[in-house]
């Protein structure tokens, strides 16, 4: 946080440590990525999803590319232990309740798939979404994204428990 204020970057609440990151790299690193650059290894607190990488530590088997100043491409290894992802949904759903409109709820459907044993998988985002935010000058992908458009399966009995339980630890 203290980098942050010393440079005068604006981080709103909550000031976890992956959004503080998520800021300063923002600022400082993606402005200088206007010839396709790499960004590899991403710490894990930034990187719930994915799968920690094997020779080292604290970081995970991700990637991201970046063109002209603007992310076209996020791919990483996904972390495929269950309690371990169920653990990450828990903080990232704490991090939800407490203000972080990007924290993720909890997806049960995909924790039952760990469960039953889903294979290693890995994956890259190079979408149609990720190409018209290029293509249309926006710096954040949910400015062309139709999700909001999207009806939720859920069911909110199961929604509530898991929200009380998280509360609660």
């Amino acid at each position: 946080m203290q980098l942050c204020e010393k440079h005068k970057v604006d981080c709103a609440e909550p000031k976890t440590t992956s959004r503080l990151l998520d800021k300063l790299c923002g600022e400082f690193v993606e402005p200088k990525c206007v010839d396709p650059t790499f960004i590899m290894e991403h710490p894990q607190i930034m990187s719930p999803l994915a799968k920690y990488h094997r020779s080292k530590p604290g970081l995970t088997e991700r990637f991201e590319l970046f063109v002209m100043c603007k992310e076209v491409v996020n791919a990483f290894t996904e972390l495929n232990d269950p309690i371990k992802q169920r653990s990450l949904f828990e903080d990232q759903l704490k991090a939800k309740l407490q203000g972080d409109d990007e924290a993720a709820d909890i997806d049960e459907n995909f924790l039952t798939a760990l469960e039953f044993g889903l294979p290693p998988t890995g994956g890259w985002g190079l979408g149609i979404d990720r190409l018209t935010m290029f293509l249309t000058n926006n710096i954040n992908i949910k400015e062309v994204l139709l999700y909001p458009a999207m009806k939720p399966i859920e069911d909110n009995r199961t929604k509530k428990v898991v929200v009380e339980s998280v509360v609660k630890k």
